[in-house]
């Protein structure tokens, strides 16, 4: 099938022609923005067991900022093209999602080489192509649009880990969502409300509740707020400034599943003490398997779930994303499409 996007294949060591992208060109720790830059760059090489994509649309992830800070990356493997998340169009014209762990189960990698997040090792999603093991790939429910599929294999991959998998909730209970507007959050209110759990939500920011219960909550509040009620789970992707709050919120023998600190990795209080003598649970969580994309990606198509969009932006306009998202001014994905 044609393609737009499509770059004639030449074998491996040859030179196979240049594609637009958004790279981190250098790391700046404080100003990370300063290491963006969008323009051409290689088109992926032909390698065994994997198989070219062409992006249709990509969604913007804080790892992409983090990655810019030079977190899980290093300076031998600049220029790296950014981008975790991608929908798009393969070599045998399926439509497809990529699942972004590099070596999960082996497939296309050496033994010996441990999983990654594309982009921490390989050319990532921010292009008109990626390369990904052929394992990576799986089928786009024709429910989903390009933009909608392309939020999924992150953020949204990530919320239904924490729930389902990590969080152990069931239909009825209780679970506190910290920092309505990311995207993570934002899947978890919307895929816990789906599933029959009281979401219950915070935000520092009137608006953003407003649009939290919209999105099926059963309360919200604002940061910090005591709840009506202690929860069996909570949702915690903001670190520090919220830590204490969520600690508090459990009830005895409940669980706190945390999945990124962007407030900051050390809070003020541990709240060891109520920790230990409640029971509490205190669960890392990261990313998610395939086998659970897989079951997100049905779980949208038969219940009408729509990934939150906050915007939609050309390619050539990524650095507009990367600003708002910096600036945390989204409710929802940045999706940057091809």
């Amino acid at each position: 099938m044609s393609h737009p996007y499509a770059v004639p294949q030449r074998p491996a060591a040859a030179y196979v022609g240049i594609m637009f992208a958004a790279y981190a060109a250098r790391i700046d720790r404080d100003q990370p923005l300063n290491g963006l830059e969008l323009g051409e760059r290689p088109a992926p090489d032909v390698r065994p067991g994997w198989t070219t994509v062409n992006v249709k649309a990509a969604s913007l992830n804080h790892h992409d900022l983090w990655s810019l800070r030079g977190v899980g990356i290093t300076d031998e493997a600049l220029p790296m093209i950014l981008g975790c998340d991608a929908a798009g169009i393969d070599e045998d014209g399926n439509e497809v999602v990529l699942h972004s762990v590099i070596g999960q189960t082996g497939h296309g990698v050496g033994p010996r080489e441990k999983p990654s997040i594309l982009t921490e090792r390989y050319q990532g999603t921010f292009a008109e192509q990626v390369t990904v093991p052929s394992w990576n790939v799986l089928p786009k429910p024709k429910e989903l649009s390009f933009a909608e599929a392309a939020c999924l294999p992150t953020a949204w991959l990530t919320a239904y880990r924490m729930l389902f998998t990590n969080g152990g909730v069931r239909p009825g209970d209780s679970v506190l969502v910290q920092g309505a507007g990311g995207g993570v959050a934002t899947a978890a209110i919307v895929l816990g409300a789906a599933a029959g759990l009281r979401v219950f939500a915070t935000s520092r920011d009137e608006a953003k509740r407003k649009r939290a219960l919209e999105l099926g909550a059963e309360a919200v509040f604002a940061t910090g707020e005591r709840l009506p009620q202690r929860v069996d789970a909570v949702i915690e992707t903001v670190g520090a400034a919220t830590w204490s709050h969520s600690v508090k919120s459990l009830r005895p023998g409940g669980t706190l599943v945390i999945s990124g600190a962007t407030s900051g990795f050390t809070p003020k209080s541990g709240e060891l003490n109520r920790i230990f003598f409640l029971e509490l649970k205190i669960v890392g969580s990261t990313m998610g398997s395939k086998e659970e994309l897989a079951s997100l990606l049905s779980f949208c198509a038969a219940k009408g779930i729509r990934p939150v969009i906050d915007s939609t932006l050309p390619l050539d306009r990524a650095r507009e994303g990367f600003s708002k998202m910096a600036e945390g001014e989204l409710f929802g994905k940045i999706v940057l499409t091809v």
